[in-house]
């Protein structure tokens, strides 16, 4: 396939329905009662958008439980986006790590209360301009010019909405609570849904998520391959000095 078709094509994911329940054992609030539909991954598409990415996010539901001028409000997706080698390995807020070594340089937040882009490059976090976010249908549509599209690995996760913390998240804990997200055990995984084939469980039973999409750093494989053929260049060179030496 050309290089140019190639980074123009849309990136695709599907995800299993009807696993919008953490480790399976998570319940859901029921004040406000949020839907397991609305918080349920289906599929993840990237695509090229005014030289950055749109994002559409689709879910098994829509709904609007606590009555937010945006229309949303069930849950809160978070898209870590890794388009470099190295990268931050924690998920911050999610309880999360990624597998491997490998971590994220862009992180997309969206709830129905409003939207955050955000770029890690060493050490230093800086907040770029929100993307553009709707809703159409079930379909969570993120417009984000800022974050450049290409052929990356992401971590995509659904938890619930709450007004009443920093970050938007309702933390599962083992406190029966019809407000809150009752899980078996304090400080699990907080979404309740995550973007991952449906055999790797690693996010509930390690709080390991792997990536979809580039899951290798090829950069760092290509450093690599470029030493291993300096050094083979390196001594082919010696070996025909050797040989010219011993013609002499």
């Amino acid at each position: 396939m050309p290089l140019l078709t190639l980074f123009a094509a849309a990136l695709t994911f599907a995800d299993p329905a009807g696993d919008a329940h953490g480790d399976g054992g998570y319940l859901l609030p029921q004040r406000p009662a949020v839907s397991a539909e609305a918080l349920d991954l289906r599929s993840f598409e990237a695509r090229p958008f005014e030289g950055g990415t749109r994002f559409t996010v689709g879910f098994g539901g829509h709904q609007n439980p606590w009555e937010l001028a945006s229309g949303f409000s069930a849950g809160v997706t978070d898209i870590f986006v890794k388009t470099d080698a190295g990268g931050e390995r924690s998920l911050p807020g999610l309880n999360l790590r990624t597998a491997g070594e490998s971590g994220w340089q862009y992180h997309v937040q969206v709830s129905g209360a409003g939207a955050s882009l955000e770029h890690l490059r060493g050490e230093q976090l800086t907040r770029l301009p929100p993307p553009r976010v709707r809703m159409e249908g079930t379909d969570l549509i993120i417009e984000a010019p800022e974050l450049p599209f290409g052929r990356h690995a992401y971590w995509v996760t659904s938890s619930v909405y709450t007004p009443l913390s920093r970050d938007g998240h309702l933390v599962p804990t083992a406190t029966v609570n019809p407000s809150g997200l009752q899980a078996n055990a304090d400080r699990g995984p907080v979404p309740v849904d995550v973007l991952a084939d449906p055999a790797d469980r690693r996010a509930y039973t390690e709080g390991v998520l792997g990536a979809v999409g580039q899951t290798r750093d090829w950069r760092l494989t290509t450093l690599a391959g470029l030493g291993a053929l300096g050094l083979m260049l390196t001594g082919l060179s010696l070996w025909r000095s050797w040989q010219a030496r011993e013609r002499g």
